[in-house]
């Protein structure tokens, strides 16, 4: 179960870089998106289990640049539950650079999601407490 804020240590990926030396903003993406599946799983959302019919979608998703990354490096992207609703939440992220500034803010609104009957679920009453 996550607590207030959960961390997720990431290595910077060489191939992540582009052509300025710097990492690509596109992999900011792939770091919140680590740092999202591993916060909804701490709090109960399982999409690996094929048995789980809960699981979600992301309705939105956003990011501000603040700091360059450069590899070889080390990032901490920490998350949070800003809010919830009936069928959705929203995580803010915040990720770290090696010296431990702000690179990037990124916010994510999620849709709990049933796959099977292709429907919006409300956020079960364990998966909420788990996030607050």
């Amino acid at each position: 179960m996550p607590e207030k804020t959960t961390d997720l240590k990431i290595k910077l990926d060489w191939s992540e870089m582009d052509l300025f030396g710097h990492i690509n903003n596109v992999a900011y993406f792939k770091y919140v998106q680590a740092a999202r599946v591993n916060y909804l799983e701490l709090a109960g959302i399982n999409t690996a289990d094929p048995e789980n019919k809960l699981s979600f979608a992301v309705a939105a998703s956003s990011c501000q640049f603040k700091k360059p990354l450069f590899f070889p490096g080390n990032i901490v992207v920490k998350t949070k539950t800003d809010w919830i609703k009936n069928t959705s939440l929203q995580l803010s992220h915040t990720i770290l650079n090696n010296a431990g500034e702000i690179s990037a803010e990124a916010t994510d609104v999620i849709v709990l999601f049933d796959y099977a009957t292709q429907t919006k679920v409300n956020v079960p009453k364990n998966v909420r407490e788990n996030l607050e």
